[in-house]
């Protein structure tokens, strides 16, 4: 045996994960023909680098309550928020608020710290995007034409939540001051657009007062529903819209059926489209005029009034939800990684889609909403990949610490990542390589030197190392469980180890620099230099 291949998947997102350093440039001094890399000033940054990744591989089961979300973490947090449905995002939030009430009682969670900060960094993610639907809204309102006099209220809110670099509890209390400022401002919005949708149906003109009290009475209850529905828990459970009892007057005389229209009409939801709700003003006038000569149609227009007021909610729920999806999957794709990160591919296809809903209120096109997830889904690939590189750098720091010896990383073309471990005891002959590339992890037991005849004593020290490799991968695959990543190496029976070059395309860390100029000359001399693929040995 001599190498393991495993896919390694994210199981669970770790909080205290950060963007990784991007990969070190090339030594001017680098042999071309061999790839190899002795980097002085870069390997301090790496090697802290893959200290910190070990000092947080073994902290993972840690108090949520200590840890403060990292920058990968967060941005891949969002990416699966801005995958999720609206009902998924707000029990997330409906969770996120009972584990808080968990705390406050000083009851044991049962969820993990992964667990805990997924659900507030959804309900973060949920809480932004209606921020930002509300502001677009308000937006759309003041520019547009008719309504009741003067602009819509200014929305007295918070900045957007930022939670990379928060404590979790601090998380939580912004999360509630937010929420508490966004439910008021949908409030006053949703009142201000009911104003505005009467005004344009010339509602209020009616001067009866039993038709008056009627549309009073039945607005305030569509305003208090609609600020029951916008809560998180109401939207988690979507149970079914609770609307006044159909009212089918006795005595068909034009004054009952005007009340009863009144109150159809007054359930409007504040959102309704103008097109829609001038259907149920129409059928509410065709009812009261035909209410005195033919009671039977006049019914018949009240039930269509009903249905329009059904359609015109449905609608305009759809229309929300299509603005805060767009929000959150505009806030997704404009992301810019931190200064020192490697960029991510940018979006402007999609980002411009987006903001067109956003600014005007149309809803994407079926071939326009599958070109935004899809550069949803591509960058959130790019992210996992770059999050599993980063654990999978992890777990081989822990190795290192756990049982000694130097640890290597690098970045050679077409490889998500190398990393070069030799264990103590295995030096100054062997190794162990992992290589990352199109998601299919690689790790194999390496010798210094190129291929050819090995002798009986070789062979022998060979085997001995490939079964140490045995039980490097058992707890390989332990360390990366606590890492969150789903990982189950195959075990590969080959003819013993594979060759190679230590550090090759890669930064070996924590040797001394005598000890690597020796190295290169001794290897210039004694070994046909190649490089490897796969670590399958293959020129």
């Amino acid at each position: 045996m001599s190498s393991g291949l495993a896919l390694p998947t994210i199981q669970t997102i770790e909080p205290a994960v950060y963007f990784p350093p991007p990969p070190p440039p090339l030594d001017p001094q680098a042999l071309p023909h061999t790839g190899m890399l002795h980097l002085h000033d870069a390997a301090g940054q790496a090697s802290a680098h893959l200290a910190d990744a070990a000092g947080h591989a073994v902290h993972q089961a840690a108090d949520a309550a200590v840890q403060v979300l990292g920058s990968l973490s967060g941005v891949l947090l969002v990416g699966r928020a801005a995958l999720l449905g609206t009902k998924l995002l707000a029990a997330a939030a409906v969770r996120a608020a009972e584990e808080q009430r968990c705390l406050e009682r000083q009851q044991q969670l049962a969820a993990t710290a992964a667990e805990q900060w997924e659900a507030a960094a959804f309900a973060a993610a949920r809480l932004n995007a209606r921020r930002t639907a509300l502001l677009a809204r308000v937006a759309r309102a003041a520019a547009a034409s008719g309504g009741p006099p003067g602009s819509p209220p200014v929305p007295d809110l918070p900045p957007p939540l930022t939670p990379v670099g928060e404590r979790l509890g601090e998380l939580r209390r912004h999360m509630a001051c937010a929420e508490e400022a966004l439910h008021r401002a949908e409030e006053r919005q949703a009142a201000w657009e009911q104003q505005r949708l009467a005004a344009l149906l010339r509602l209020d003109e009616e001067r009866d007062d039993d038709w008056q009290d009627a549309l009073r009475e039945s607005r305030q209850r569509a305003l208090r529903r609609f600020s029951a529905e916008r809560t998180a828990d109401a939207e988690a459970r979507q149970m079914p819209r609770q609307t006044a009892p159909g009212r089918t007057p006795g005595a068909l005389d034009p004054e009952e059926v005007r009340r009863t229209g009144a109150e159809i009409l007054g359930e409007l939801d504040p959102y309704a489209a103008a097109e829609t709700a001038e259907l149920a003003a129409g059928a509410v006038r065709d009812a009261v005029r035909r209410a005195a000569d033919d009671p039977r149609r006049a019914r018949i227009h009240l039930t269509e009034a009903r249905k329009f007021v059904r359609d015109a909610a449905r609608q305009a729920q759809q229309a929300r939800e299509a603005q805060e999806a767009a929000a959150l999957q505009y806030e997704f794709l404009g992301y810019e990684t931190p200064e020192g990160a490697e960029d991510l591919t940018p979006a402007p296809d999609a980002l411009a889609l987006l903001r067109r809903t956003l600014d005007q209120g149309t809803l994407l096109t079926p071939a326009e909403r599958e070109l935004v997830e899809r550069r949803v889904a591509e960058r959130q690939e790019a992210l996992e990949a770059i999050y599993i590189r980063e654990q999978c750098a992890g777990a081989v720091a822990e190795l290192a610490r756990r049982f000694g010896g130097q640890a290597g990383a690098g970045r050679p073309e077409g490889q998500e990542i190398r990393l070069d471990w030799t264990p103590d005891g295995w030096e100054p002959g062997h190794w162990l390589r992992a290589t990352l590339v199109d998601g299919r992890l690689r790790v194999a037991t390496m010798y210094r030197g190129g291929p050819g005849e090995r002798t009986a004593e070789q062979r022998a020290l060979d085997d001995a190392r490939c079964a140490e490799t045995r039980e490097r991968l058992a707890e390989f695959e332990e360390i990366t469980g606590g890492l969150g990543l789903d990982l189950e190496f195959k075990v590969e029976s080959t003819e013993g180890a594979l060759p190679g070059v230590l550090g090759e395309d890669a930064v070996v860390l924590d040797e001394p620099a005598a000890t690597r100029r020796d190295d290169r000359r001794d290897d210039r001399a004694d070994t046909v230099r190649h490089r490897t693929v796969d670590g399958g040995g293959r020129r």
